[in-house]
């Protein structure tokens, strides 16, 4: 029987990646999305094509009751999750004294609290289970911190607390929990980048190139294999060597 992967913001980006490479490792595939819906179509024919379950679930992790309603569903349709990746979150540039409370709050509300809510909510049935993987997105950022990226290295930085709590708190039971900190990643969240910062992070990695979103569904399906059943609580940063 084919396990079950849960990706929010799976959509788009990273996201889309570790959608298809999952689905080309035989998941079946839940992907949660809100805004990004002009690459449903492409998404579903890929994953039918080898030979993967999709289900698609609008939900905005910024809403308690949708999370709830997208866990139900899921669970109705595939019985068990045994992976749940952590993936959406939203960016804001700017310095922070330009930042509004909304700005605060829905990035707040996205990024970490949506994630964590996510979790509580698949981790009755991982638990029930005595079995699970846990997946989180956390970036660089939330490692070193970003000028002008003060809001979102925060949600980052929160992540990776999160991820290793979590770890010591589910490991009796069979339950593990690692995080994904992403450096420089082309992806479309990426594009407003400017030229002159994009030599800059190729200049100052010594592999010389930006990472691909291959990149990181590549470790993701490892982290979510048995051949990495001894980690847990690690936060794994693919950058290219920008941070040594």
């Amino acid at each position: 029987m084919n396990k079950t992967v849960l990706i929010s913001g799976g959509a788009s980006g990273i996201g889309k990646e570790l959608t298809l490479e999952f689905s080309k490792n035989k998941y079946n595939i839940i992907v949660l999305y809100n805004k990004s819906i002009q690459n449903l179509d492409s998404i579903e024919k890929e994953c039918r094509s080898n030979e993967s379950e999709i289900l698609f679930i609008k939900c905005c992790l910024s809403n308690i009751y949708e999370i709830e309603q997208a866990v139900n569903k899921s669970l109705k349709k595939f019985k068990n999750i045994d992976v749940l990746i952590n993936n959406a979150g939203i960016s804001k540039m700017g310095l922070i004294t330009d930042h509004s409370l909304n700005d605060i709050d829905e990035i707040i509300n996205i990024n970490l609290k949506g994630s964590i809510v996510l979790t509580q909510n698949i981790l009755k049935n991982m638990i029930k289970n005595k079995s699970g993987n846990i997946i989180n997105i956390s970036s660089i950022w939330g490692m070193t911190g970003s000028s002008c990226e003060v809001l979102y290295s925060t949600t980052k930085a929160g992540i990776i607390g999160f991820t290793k709590a979590l770890a010591k708190e589910v490991g009796l039971s069979n339950i593990r929990v690692n995080c994904i900190a992403p450096g420089y990643i082309d992806t479309d969240m990426n594009k407003e980048i400017d030229c002159q910062t994009i030599k800059y992070f190729k200049k100052n990695t010594p592999l010389g190139v930006i990472g691909q979103p291959s990149d990181i569904s590549n470790l993701a399906i490892f982290l979510a294999s048995n051949k990495s059943k001894f980690i847990t609580g690690q936060i794994i940063s693919p950058n290219g060597g920008f941070l040594i």
